[in-house]
């Protein structure tokens, strides 16, 4: 059984920064991408940022964070990491990460549908 579990949330001003991981375990998950998704009260979940399969070289960024964020793979040790700097109050939210259904895909997706395992969550919030 696959099971991915987040870390690194917590309460952070405007302007500062976290570290996400999303470490997975009960299988290797090399062959597929990853992808982190936020969700706000009230709000549907929204795509953050994917990172596909293999070497992790293609990356997607929501607009919204894009320049901010980056997302890593470290694939000999199972994690995946999202490096958020100059956090926002927007960005107050559940983060999630999952791992992609369909293996060796060349780009990864945002779409939250095509996403077959997913971790509890761990839960960002930024002070104005």
């Amino acid at each position: 059984q696959l099971d991915l579990v987040e870390s690194g949330g917590g309460l952070v001003q405007s302007g500062g920064s976290l570290r996400l991981s999303c470490a997975i375990s009960g299988s290797t998950v090399e062959n597929y991408a990853i992808g982190w998704f936020r969700q706000a009260p009230g709000k549907e979940r929204e795509g953050v940022s994917c990172i596909n399969d293999g070497d992790g070289s293609m990356t997607n960024y929501a607009p919204s964070v894009q320049g901010r964020f980056t997302i890593s793979r470290d694939n000999a040790n199972n994690m995946v990491t999202l490096d958020m700097n100059s956090l926002k109050p927007e960005d107050t939210a559940v983060y999630y990460c999952a791992r992609e259904w369909y293996p060796y895909s060349v780009v990864c997706s945002l779409s939250d549908g095509r996403y077959d395992f997913w971790g509890q969550g761990t839960q960002v919030t930024v002070s104005s």
